[in-house]
């Protein structure tokens, strides 16, 4: 399967963005999709995630209940819509498809950069 992540840009803080991640050559809803993200000098942080099976979704301390996460199949997208953003949410945004019964994320798509700033 193929990934891109799209959908970042500058926004304001308190603003709010909508990430995309579409896919290519599978169905993504034998995956369990995951959003990551990294900030310069920083390691690379695990924000977000919705289980292939039953849909379930996990969310960092940091983003919970101000990030949401949803699929849409028949659009074959994932979407982490970002609300109330803050300066220590700017990073690029990454997704990744782990196949059902996976430990590991092994597919990746490339970065989006998200920066909050005013």
């Amino acid at each position: 399967v193929q990934l891109q992540a799209y959908g970042g840009g500058l926004v304001h803080p308190g603003g709010s963005l909508r990430l995309s991640c579409s896919a290519s050559g599978d169905t993504l809803d034998a995956y369990t999709i995951g959003w990551f993200r990294q900030a310069p000098g920083k390691e690379r942080e695990g924000v977000s995630c919705i289980a292939s099976n039953d849909g379930r979704t996990y969310y960092s301390d940091s983003v919970n209940g101000r990030f949401t996460i949803s699929r849409d199949n028949t659009k074959n997208t994932v979407y982490l819509q970002m609300n109330s953003l803050k300066p220590e949410d700017t990073a690029v945004y990454y997704c990744a498809a782990k196949f059902r019964g996976e430990a590991e994320y092994k597919y990746w798509g490339q970065g989006t950069q998200v920066t909050v700033s005013s």
